[in-house]
């Protein structure tokens, strides 16, 4: 069983099986949602993996399209 550990906003020690673990509570999780929102956090390493490229490529390509749909849609609602 995996051990208590520090929470991840407060350091308070937080036992795996809480609710909101790695945190201690709903207020430690949405302080530390704020540091990644204002960009306090950001993730230092380029993704280089060439599966998560396609994978973020096709997922791009495919919202491109549906954008598309979408206007088309709305472009013969308006006529």
């Amino acid at each position: 069983m995996a051990k208590p550990i520090p929470c991840v906003t407060c350091k308070k020690i937080v036992a795996p099986t809480e609710h909101d673990f790695p945190f201690c509570s709903e207020r430690c999780k949405l302080i530390d949602l704020g540091k990644w929102c204002s960009g306090e956090y950001t993730i230092s390493t380029p993704i280089y993996d060439p599966e998560v490229l396609d994978e973020v490529a096709r997922a791009r390509e495919h919202a491109g399209l549906l954008m598309q749909e979408d206007e088309l849609h709305q472009s013969r609602w308006k006529n």
